[in-house]
């Protein structure tokens, strides 16, 4: 069909905004926590609410999401991942608005601090998280569900810890994601039969004098690709 003859038939339907946002998680001491910031305009201005933005004219929701966690944070190449489409029709009273959720993970010490603090941003603990807008907090739970499935059969170690871990470490980082103790002798038999971490000679003596072996990631054990069943749901 002819473009001139696009706008004549598009009228007919409805038009709806269409937004994304951006669940950030972030992993500190043995917490993992997701970065908040107040909204800036009405309706809900001043409560809490993630990140996020409208898709521009010349852009995908994929690069929107990364413009956003640009833009918050100061950062880019970062893992990111779509967990689901937002569409009730009365999840924001002044507009019809579709959102694209969508989940990150950040290191702590790599984001820029200042651009926070532009916009008021914090970092809470999920176990502490605010009341937040519209229906932000289902994005939140589905994108926690997103991770754990993720967890489960991918390393995630290297996207939220240092290059180089003790398998303590990382099974701490694997309790917070999934709210739950995990049994360290189970634990570290099993990440190691699946032969994605490669032992420094380097220990790490900060938890005891004999100390712990540090560990790097394998390439072949990257985000994605399935390694295997880590921790079952």
């Amino acid at each position: 069909m002819p473009d001139k003859f696009l706008p004549e038939t598009y009228q007919e339907h409805p038009r709806h905004y269409v937004a994304v946002d951006c669940v950030i998680f972030g992993y500190d001491k043995g917490e993992l926590k997701l970065l908040l910031y107040p909204r800036s305009f009405e309706p809900s201005k001043g409560d809490w609410s993630l990140p996020g933005g409208f898709i521009q004219e010349n852009e995908s929701s994929d690069q929107a999401a990364e413009r956003i966690l640009k833009k918050t944070t100061g950062l880019d190449n970062i893992f990111m991942e779509q967990v689901a489409a937002f569409t009730n029709p009365d999840r924001e009273k002044a507009a019809r608005v579709i959102s694209l959720a969508y989940y990150a993970l950040v290191q702590l010490d790599r984001y820029d601090e200042s651009r926070l603090k532009e916009y008021g941003a914090a970092w809470y603990s999920l176990s502490e998280m605010p009341k937040l807008i519209f229906d932000h907090s289902e994005m939140v739970e589905q994108a926690l569900s997103k991770l754990q499935v993720k967890a489960g059969a991918h390393l995630v170690g290297a996207a939220l810890l240092p290059e180089m871990f003790t398998l303590t470490q990382l099974r701490h980082l694997y309790e917070a994601i999934f709210q739950r103790e995990l049994d360290p002798g189970n634990f570290r038999k099993k990440i190691l039969s699946l032969g994605i971490l490669k032992r420094s000679n380097t220990k790490d003596t900060s938890e005891s004098k004999k100390g712990a072996y540090l560990y790097t990631c394998l390439e072949k054990s990257s985000q994605e690709m399935a390694i295997g069943r880590i921790v079952k749901l």
